[in-house]
């Protein structure tokens, strides 16, 4: 199918979009539904889409949140578009911004680059505050060749970023990269999120980070579940291998090797409520019908829940 979505096409799918979205939003939890589904739009990233289309998508594949880029917001300002109406749009199709993805360098030693990193997060909080969300990403960039990280003045930074979120309305969420020499495991999050003394500190993790750092799935029984709101979904092959596999090597939840099945019991031990954000930078699906891609991975991530669950 054609990856090439016109604005009239979107006019006209607007209305069945706005009734899936609202009817998703509206069900009644299930004890088979514990989390809620999110579309994180690097999934969509290939297609060239402008975030009024990725919103659409999530809405009418029946999503109940959204995890944009900042970028997708960037280019949403400089087209003269509004956040705010933004913002409105979003929630009129039944969705919610449970977080957005950025990369400022706000872990790094060096005091003017961190400096920089604090006014680029606190712009990109800026952002996400005005299309209603909630919270934002705090990933190591800059910092992933920093081998011997101390910890505890990470925590430090990052108690830094949490004050400056509580200014802006918007949470960062200590994020783990695990190809990155600092901050590449749960447990390394885990501890900046506990040393920082705030009590909105959190982790953000990820499937397949988890996998790629080496990350035991043990870690996570040993979290509540009030120290996660987001949870990157995804799966990974056998091949290539852990230590040469990236991020483009994501695929459906189901269709790999991970333990999906056990991460998913081990969230509904800990009491995990948050969203299952669907992340994908799998570039054959880039090539595919993006409805057709959202609408596949959601199916997916529910199979994976309620098999989990049976």
């Amino acid at each position: 199918m054609s990856t090439q979505w016109t604005r009239r096409r979107w006019l006209t799918a607007a209305p069945a979009a706005l009734g899936v979205g609202l009817a998703a939003a509206e069900e009644p939890p299930s004890p088979k539904e514990p989390f809620g589904y999110c579309l994180n739009t690097s999934t969509l990233m290939g297609q060239k889409l402008d975030i009024v289309e990725l919103v659409e998508i999530a809405a009418k594949a029946g999503y109940q949140a959204l995890e944009p880029w900042i970028s997708d917001l960037d280019r949403h300002v400089k087209q003269g578009r509004n956040l705010k109406v933004l913002g409105r749009r979003i929630r009129d199709r039944g969705l919610s911004v449970e977080s957005a993805i950025v990369f400022p360098e706000w872990l790094v030693d060096d005091e003017a680059r961190r400096n920089k990193g604090l006014e680029e997060m606190k712009r990109a909080m800026g952002m996400v505050r005005d299309i209603g969300g909630k919270r934002i990403a705090a990933p190591p960039a800059g910092a992933t060749q920093l081998a011997g990280l101390n910890l505890s003045r990470a925590a430090e930074r990052y108690r830094v970023l949490l004050e400056l979120g509580g200014q802006m309305g918007v949470v960062p969420q200590v994020e783990f990269w695990g190809p990155s020499k600092a901050l590449g495991r749960l447990s390394e999050a885990a501890f900046v999120a506990m040393e920082s003394g705030h009590p909105q500190a959190c982790i953000l993790a990820d499937v397949y980070h988890l996998y790629k750092g080496g990350s035991p799935l043990s870690g996570l029984t040993l979290l509540a579940g009030s120290a996660l709101h987001v949870l990157h979904f995804n799966d990974y092959p056998a091949q290539p291998p852990r230590e040469s596999i990236t991020d483009a090597a994501r695929v459906y939840p189901g269709d790999g090797i991970a333990p999906l099945k056990e991460i998913v019991r081990a969230l509904r031990q800990i009491g995990y409520r948050g969203v299952l954000s669907l992340e994908l930078f799998n570039r054959d699906y880039w090539k595919q019908d993006p409805l057709t891609v959202a609408r596949t991975g959601l199916e997916k991530m529910r199979a994976v829940v309620r098999s989990s669950l049976a």
